[in-house]
């Protein structure tokens, strides 16, 4: 027997979110809807001799989509072949805004849907300068009406032992403009559905996603017909609707003084303010950034200092073999590949899910939306390009606190556009090797390089998203209309859920894609196709006897990089990558550092005999790399290989090409999708090859 489904409905910022973890005791799970991007959040509660199917539907304001989230509500609620339908709805509100609440529940009563109102935050009811009159807002609304504070836990008993009520047939109807009677009759006429408001939500849509192409035609038709749009017949409803109610909740909630708005007006005066707002805004930004690089530096440095140090135990303590290599340098080596992650992504979404429980995230977004609605990105999408600057994979996760889905794509698209800080070491040494270390206007010419790459990636991602705004095409247009949450103290319990969810989502999610591709890569660079793989240290002592073992070594390593499946791949991208200046050892360089970008600095040591541990900080080894690398002739060329037209292009490549392959793992995860995964993949390494073809045709 199915469990009874208990579905959770409400506008955003309502503590609906800390109600289903109050509810489900985080007995949940979290992922996409099928095929989507919408995050679905299921539980689960066992209650009145039962178990309970818990479903935290997305926020929404109106029960009419305009976006895929709202659409998902929408289909849930007006489709009892659903599998999520529910036997019961719980429509959840909070003191400040009744009537928005009030308009949820009446619509979804009038399609039919069983429904109990719950009012949360009830602690704030005094300090909001409200009293309710509860008997007659339940006469109002033909059902029980319950109180909780999710802080607390207080009410939420009640509120479990009424999950097998069922509200009595709701007697409110909406009454439709006289002008549209004779279309919504005869909507009726081809649509007898199960509530004459349902048929009025058909005529009032564009698009219901479970009729057929025929039905959906028919309306098309007779919206034509009566000279009427959905978006008049919207208008129409919510106009009415939200009249009839501010009339009526007159009767039964009073205002006295708001302590607590007033409050609020204080701080958004200064908060919101057309130039202190943006001020406050990028300090706090600058600070969370700092914030997250400083508490996360330490636990990353003990991460990588301990799992290099395990590898190393292991290597020494495990018998020698392709087993072991495969264990230590393959497996283990790409777990702590995905572990090291783990400080950035918990710090920074403490730190988001702070601004967005304090209501500070929806004066982030409005502050920002002016700025970033011309490129097809939400205000929101601020904290996912900024983020960008320390890591991708956070970054690209940030995203998910973007409601409207066509803006969370975009934005995850062109995150990457931005220069993470693992490019970093990949820009100093190609800068040293190509910018002369002069001055410009009294500023260092090689810091302004460094500066304009910076530049380079803001660009890069606005006008990228611009374009990716004017491709993809949706049924829903985007809109800044809310209204701004009055500022409360942070629910500790959804900080820690929404840190969990995205830590172990990276972690078990897009893990897997890394570890793979990390075990990969290992086995590319790690065994070669023939004997002079094999038999490297034969080959390099017959050429070079005269060599000491560290120079033997080093000249081994090289030899053996050269000759790997890794080595025999970049001599056959070769072909393709030499219209942009670069030989074949630039090659394995590209292919490498697909792992992470700071490889390649490692690669390029390793080819060069340097050996991979070269530290880009020491000044006698950095030093030692770049001579190595300077006197490196191009064999196509028969120039110096890093000469300023190619090293222009290599940092162009870098500049703009998809960064590695925990940002196309985390992409998936994301995502849900490989298409669009690949999609982004092509599109940033084509925009990378354009324009580092061009600069090197023009420059050689």
């Amino acid at each position: 027997m199915k469990n009874p489904i208990i579905a959770l409905l409400g506008n955003p910022n309502v503590g609906k979110t800390s109600l289903f973890n109050r509810i489900t005791k985080l007995n949940q799970r979290v992922g996409n809807y099928p095929g989507i991007t919408v995050e679905k959040r299921e539980g689960s509660v066992k209650a009145n001799g039962k178990i309970y199917t818990i479903v935290d539907l997305p926020g929404t304001y109106t029960l009419f989509p305009t976006s895929l989230d709202e659409e998902i509500v929408f289909n849930t609620l007006a489709n009892k072949e659903n599998p999520a339908y529910p036997d019961l709805l719980i429509v959840v509100s909070e003191p400040n805004n009744l009537k928005r609440s009030i308009v949820l529940y009446q619509q979804a009563r009038e399609l039919g849907v069983p429904a109990i109102f719950v009012i949360n935050m009830i602690d704030e009811l005094a300090s909001k300068g409200l009293d309710i009159d509860y008997r007659k807002l339940e006469q109002y609304l033909g059902t029980k009406v319950y109180t909780t504070d999710a802080r607390t836990g207080k009410g939420v008993p009640s509120l479990i032992q009424a999950f097998d009520q069922r509200p009595a047939h709701y007697a409110g109807q909406f009454k439709a403009d006289p002008n549209y009677d004779e279309a919504l009759e005869e909507t009726k006429k081809a649509f007898p559905l199960h509530t004459e408001y349902q048929t009025w939500q058909f005529l009032a849509q564009d698009h219901v996603s479970f009729v057929s192409q025929q039905q959906r035609q028919a309306l098309v038709e007779i919206r034509a017909k009566y000279q009427i749009t959905a978006s008049e017949l919207q208008k129409s409803e919510s106009i009415r609707r939200n009249e009839q109610i501010a009339k009526d909740i007159k009767d039964f909630i009073f205002v006295t003084e708001n302590q607590h708005i007033n409050q609020t007006n204080r701080l958004d005066r200064v908060l919101l303010h057309p130039f202190w707002g943006y001020v406050i805004f990028f300090a706090i930004l600058f600070l969370l950034f700092q914030l997250v690089f400083a508490l996360s530096a330490p636990v990353m440095d003990w991460i990588d200092e301990n799992f290099s140090a395990l590898v190393d135990y292991l290597v020494v303590t495990l018998p020698a073999g392709p087993i072991s290599d495969l264990f230590t340098q393959g497996i283990l080596a790409g777990i702590g590949g995905i572990v090291i992650f783990v400080p950035q992504i918990a710090i920074l979404f403490i730190l988001v899910s702070l601004m967005e429980e304090t209501g500070y995230m929806s004066r982030v977004v409005f502050l920002m939306d002016r700025w970033l609605r011309p490129y097809g990105l939400n205000g929101k999408s601020v904290i996912p390009l900024m983020s960008g600057v320390g890591c991708a994979i956070p970054a690209i996760m940030a995203a998910r606190n973007i409601e409207n889905t066509k803006e969370r794509l975009i934005t995850m698209l062109v995150t990457p556009f931005m220069t993470c800080a693992a490019r970093l070491p990949i820009y100093v040494v190609l800068i040293a090797l190509v910018i002369p270390d002069d001055t410009f206007l009294g500023f260092g010419l090689q810091g302004l390089v460094l500066n304009l790459l910076y530049i380079l990636g803001v660009v890069a991602a606005l006008l990228s998203a611009w374009v990716l705004d004017k491709i993809l095409k949706t049924t829903h247009k985007s809109f800044l209309i809310f209204e701004l949450p009055s500022y409360k103290t942070p629910d500790w319990k959804n900080v820690g859920m929404n840190v969990w969810d995205k830590t172990s989502g990276f972690l078990f999610g897009a893990g897997k894609i890394i570890l793979a591709m990390a075990v990969i890569l290992w086995v590319l660079g790690s065994f070669g196709p023939n004997d002079r793989f094999s038999d490297a240290e034969r080959y390099v002592q017959e050429a070079n006897p005269d060599l000491t073992e560290e120079e033997l070594g080093e000249e081994i390593a090289s030899f053996k990089l050269e000759h790997s499946f890794l080595g025999y791949i970049g001599m056959g991208i070769e072909p393709i990558v030499a219209p942009l200046g670069y030989d074949w050892k630039m090659g394995i360089g590209l292919v490498s550092s697909f792992a992470a970008r700071e490889v390649f600095v490692g690669t390029m040591a390793t080819v060069y005999s340097l050996g991979e541990d070269v530290d880009i900080e020491d000044d006698s080894q950095r030093e030692t790399l770049l001579s190595r690398m300077k006197s490196e002739i191009n064999r196509n060329t028969g120039k110096p290989a890093y000469n300023l037209a190619s090293g222009i292009s290599l940092l162009l490549f870098y500049a703009f090409a998809m960064q590695c392959m925990s940002t196309i793992a985390i992409m998936k995860r994301e995502t849900g999708s490989w298409k669009w995964t690949l999609i982004q993949t092509a599109m940033m390494t084509g925009v990378a090859y354009i324009v580092a073809f061009i600069v090197y045709q023009l420059m050689k």
